[in-house]
């Protein structure tokens, strides 16, 4: 009986052949990018989609093994452990949705996918946690890819990126971290707004009163779609641009990374 249960528990946190593809493909884009093998733009674009992909799955994942250390012991059951995105409750909303905001607008947004009993778990504490897990993934993936930008490890002034025709002032693959480190930011950002629907609102809702809660539950399905519509039809996108950028400056990365890294994210232009 032990054997049995240590058996399936085994297999509800084994890592998906999917992610394990989306990891391939990311390694694989990134060589070829810093090789300069194909097209360099179209490189850049998996390595970006690849990368945001992976990360999705992190953020997520992060989510579903808080709550199971919380006390929701279905997570496993649900295949949330083993970091593959079919695997997730709205595939739209946590994958489809979030790739092609980054397509249209450049904008890091993730939405919610684990689906939590969260009748199973006990503390207002723990709930915030469990919304919170999401965001930070974003802010150490962040971190991270602005430390290795910042290095100058990968800036090769003898092949920089080319537009155009035109040479650019930074080399591809630096400008493609950039813009993935832009992208987590800005995700970690967005979705701590205390928006319905995003896993800002998630962290504040345990320490609201019933009343108030049961009368912005019909709105949290539109929160992600909202926050979109306003930065994709108002002046909101490119403040909030400013913002990431002053973030990204801290660490010592010029806005020019990013901004070249979308310029040939966008090799259907």
């Amino acid at each position: 009986m032990t054997f049995a249960t240590t058996q399936r528990r085994s297999e509800e946190s084994r890592i998906s052949p999917v992610f394990w593809v989306l990891l391939a493909t990311l390694v694989t884009s990134a060589w070829a990018v810093v090789s300069g093998f194909g097209n360099p733009r179209f490189g850049v674009f998996l390595f970006v989609v690849a990368g945001w992909m992976v990360s999705l799955c992190l953020h997520e994942y992060a989510h579903a093994r808080t709550a199971l250390h919380s006390g929701d012991i279905t997570i496993g059951a649900k295949g949330y452990l083993t970091l593959n995105p079919f695997k997730y409750a709205h595939a739209l909303l946590s994958f489809v949705l979030p790739v092609v905001f980054v397509i249209m607008g450049g904008i890091g947004l993730p939405g919610g996918a684990v689906y939590i009993e969260r009748h199973r778990i006990r503390g207002r504490v723990k709930h915030s946690l469990i919304s919170a897990a999401g965001p930070l993934v974003n802010v150490v993936i962040g971190i991270g890819l602005l430390v290795l930008v910042s290095s100058g490890v990968f800036d090769d002034p003898a092949h920089p990126a080319v537009l155009n025709g035109q040479e650019l002032i930074v080399s591809a693959f630096p400008a493609a971290l950039g813009f993935l480190a832009f992208l987590q930011v800005s995700a970690a950002l967005l979705n701590l707004l205390p928006v319905p629907g995003l896993d800002g609102y998630g962290i504040v809702e345990p320490w609201l009163s019933l009343k108030t809660r049961r009368a912005i539950e019909p709105f949290a399905p539109y929160g992600m779609l909202a926050v979109f519509v306003i930065f994709w039809q108002t002046a909101a996108s490119r403040w909030f641009s400013d913002l990431v950028f002053v973030i990204t400056d801290l660490f010592g990365v010029s806005k020019a990374y990013p901004v070249v890294g979308q310029f040939l994210f966008r090799f259907w232009e």
